[in-house]
């Protein structure tokens, strides 16, 4: 179970205070009916008064309090089963999170900004299914493909160029990591969209994206950065930030290499779009528009239902039943002739 608005369980810190405060009126009202005379004659006088009605009703109350604040609080239980069928495509994103995609050509940060775009990226999708891998010497998959969007965005979010120790660029791993990760025979229908600056490739990118071709894999590639050429941060603080350097101390610049990455594009039958310092994923897809859409296999999506009505509804019931719950019952008494 979970809750909607858990900060309504501290209206339960009030129970005592009902408590006492019932209490409190109890014993004013005794201590004003012993004005008027022995407190026995006065409860012989007054005995359709019930203090037992009192507590139930009081109980009562507090019950219907109790309910009030679980409903507000909007637990969530059980599971409801959605149906979801879509039409679309398997779009998988290699991003790469090696050390030189901490450069800061690109406000706040290559890594940060490609993040940020493929994070509306994903906003714009309807039906496509979604899946994340990162790569820098090696390459894994962070999220396979799923239709919630929401669920890949968490894994999005969490992705630093920490994670890998084996530190390049190993494009040609990444495409094979994508081929596997898209696990069906069809020779359509799949995309796979590549971020990453080029340098330092590693491997024979070229010829696994002819492989992965072969397999009906169309690879998009975007370069980031600058060609000039910029400094890598490797760590701030107290407002100095140090500079990635060689073995010689000289400081390591980062360039985009549009070549390789243009060759990866044409040999996955796809295209490569030079981003440079404006990295916008929207333009990509307008050609995934293009394509073919496959009938996705359908899903079924497990999620918390709202079940606040049904504390709602005992709540009511409860209010209900302690307003014609009388304060006094009745006792018939033979009066005889005196008090005992």
């Amino acid at each position: 179970m979970i809750f909607g608005n858990p900060y309504y369980f501290l209206l339960l810190l009030l129970i005592p205070v009902f408590i006492g405060l019932f209490m409190w009126t109890h014993q004013r009202r005794r201590a004003a009916l012993a004005r008027f005379g022995e407190i026995k004659l006065v409860d012989k006088l007054t005995s359709g008064y019930s203090f037992s009605r009192q507590v139930i009703k009081w109980t009562l109350f507090i019950a219907f309090f109790c309910f009030l604040v679980f409903a507000l609080v909007l637990p969530r239980f059980g599971v409801k089963m959605e149906l979801f069928e879509r039409r679309g495509v398997d779009i998988m994103v290699a991003l790469d999170i090696s050390e030189s995609m901490l450069a800061e050509d690109i406000a706040p940060s290559r890594i940060e900004r490609a993040k940020f775009e493929i994070g509306k990226f994903l906003d714009l999708l309807n039906g496509d299914r979604f899946g994340l891998i990162v790569f820098a010497g090696e390459s894994f998959v962070q999220c396979p493909l799923t239709l919630d969007y929401g669920a890949a965005k968490m894994f999005l979010d969490v992705v630093n160029t920490g994670w890998v120790q084996i530190q390049g660029t190993a494009i040609a791993d990444a495409i094979k990591q994508a081929c596997a990760a898209f696990r069906s025979s069809e020779h359509k229908y799949k995309v796979l969209i590549l971020i990453s600056d080029g340098e330092d490739n590693e491997g024979d990118a070229e010829e696994a994206a002819r492989t992965a071709a072969a397999e009906g894999v169309v690879i998009y590639t975007i370069g980031v950065g600058s060609e000039d050429g910029v400094p890598i941060p490797v760590s701030k603080g107290g407002g100095t930030v140090v500079y990635k350097k060689d073995r010689e101390g000289n400081l390591v610049m980062t360039r985009l290499d549009p070549v390789t990455l243009e060759k990866v594009a044409i040999a996955g039958h796809g295209k490569y779009f030079h981003a440079g310092t404006d990295l916008d994923l929207s333009r990509i897809l307008a050609e995934i528009e293009k394509m073919d859409k496959k009938e996705l296999t359908a899903s079924r999506l497990n999620s918390f239902e709202d079940r606040y009505q049904i504390f709602l509804f005992i709540a009511i019931v409860l209010l209900l039943v302690e307003f014609f719950v009388p304060d006094r019952v009745r006792r018939k008494e033979v009066w005889k002739g005196r008090f005992e």
